[in-house]
């Protein structure tokens, strides 16, 4: 397996958005390929494509050394500081026009996250000091302006200025909720990669706030699902179960206290996090794939086998089996990622599809490159595998 998620990830995945996303005239990367493979270079280009982009090359660079993967890592960076950084208030802007300019200078507490993840990967890959200097910055923002020391979270957007902004959703999808999982998640996820190359005290704090957070609010007391969408009280409908975020926090909390090291830390988060896995492999179908969500309120189930949660699967399988043992889990991983080649990789034109619908049809309605579609998730697959079994 760990050859063929490294021949995916070297003659598929990179050489894609390398050979196809990168734009020559405007800079950058486009902002959208649609899932027919047209590009579409008059898209807006958003702050989490452009921070996964360069986290994805960051971590190419530092485990295989190539240097096209650091310049196209540094093609990212460059655009970001030039374009995406505010200088006025600090933080990241949400989106940009195609020339560069501001689309939306909103500041997206989820977004502000990627973009630690992606500049604290490029200081684990090169040592730059010059741009840990600015992952920290974005850090001190967001714990200066979009945390809520009242009630103890992060707030989920706030306007250019920093002031409250009344529609605060990710996407059209998601609740216009204060507190997200989604956002506590992937802050966390930023906050531990920052950690790796930055281990200051204050940094470790709003680390052990944040699993505090997962603990008290977010993970269900009974059922051990992720509650998604809350008010600034972390009261919320708790209606929607998401197996891939289940599945993603399972690991990633667990490789928080991982790079933590702190006995205690992990003592206490690791009968939670196998309840989290167990959970989400009620989404596991016996094809081997995992679908979306499910809302117990109404029993609405949606089947929808998207590319990210099959990558989350198998990571947070192989988690399992590495760190407890446990067989089925690998045989889970291994049934996941023989779904995934057959279904969901265009090993004709590169990359992967959206998602696969419960009639086995490919869902090209949604982009092959975009604003939610990145190389961060299938690239990630690929670098856990290749860092976890490197002997194997």
């Amino acid at each position: 397996m760990r050859a063929e998620v490294q021949e995916e990830l070297e003659r598929n995945i990179l050489p894609y958005w390398m050979e196809k996303v990168t734009d020559h005239e405007q800079g950058g990367y486009y902002g959208r390929i649609d899932g027919y493979d047209k590009v579409h270079p008059e898209a807006e280009k958003g702050a989490i494509l452009n921070a996964r982009i360069l986290w994805t090359f960051s971590a190419a660079y530092r485990l295989l050394g190539k240097k096209e993967y650091l310049l196209a890592a540094q093609r990212a960076l460059g655009y970001i500081l030039k374009n995406f950084t505010d200088p006025q208030y600090g933080g990241v802007f949400w989106s940009l026009n195609t020339d560069g300019s501001v689309r939306d200078a909103k500041k997206q507490t989820y977004a502000i996250g990627f973009m630690i993840y992606g500049l604290s990967e490029y200081v684990r890959a090169t040592g730059d000091e010059t741009v840990l200097e600015t992952a920290i910055g974005l850090y001190t923002c967001l714990e200066e302006h979009a945390f809520d020391k009242r009630n103890i979270g992060y707030i989920e957007a706030l306007k250019r200025n920093w002031e409250p902004i009344p529609d605060m959703r990710l996407s059209d999808k998601d609740e216009n909720a204060s507190r997200t999982m989604n956002t506590h998640l992937h802050v966390i996820e930023a906050y531990t990669n920052l950690y790796r190359v930055w281990p200051a005290s204050r940094l470790v704090q709003s680390i052990h706030t944040l699993l505090h957070i997962f603990k008290t609010n977010i993970i269900h007391p009974e059922t051990y699902h992720l509650d998604l969408f809350f008010n600034d009280s972390w009261e919320g409908k708790r209606n929607i179960q998401s197996f891939g975020h289940d599945i993603e926090a399972s690991w990633l909390l667990y490789e928080t206290a991982l790079v933590l090291g702190e006995k205690k830390v992990l003592e206490e988060i690791t009968p939670i996090i196998q309840k989290i896995a167990h959970a989400a492999m009620e989404g596991v179908r016996k094809d081997g794939s995992m679908i979306y969500e499910k809302w117990t309120d109404t029993g609405h189930v949606d089947e929808q086998r998207q590319w990210w949660v099959m990558c989350e699967n198998i990571i947070g399988n192989l988690n399992f089996y590495q760190h407890f043992g446990d067989e089925d889990a690998l045989r889970r991983a291994f049934a996941c990622w023989l779904f995934t080649k057959e279904k969901l990789i265009d090993h004709k034109n590169g990359e992967w599809f959206w998602s696969i619908g419960p009639d086995g049809f490919v869902n090209r309605a949604e982009d092959k490159a975009g604003f939610w579609k990145c190389p961060y998730h299938n690239s990630r697959m690929c670098f856990e595998v290749m860092e976890r079994f490197s002997d194997k």
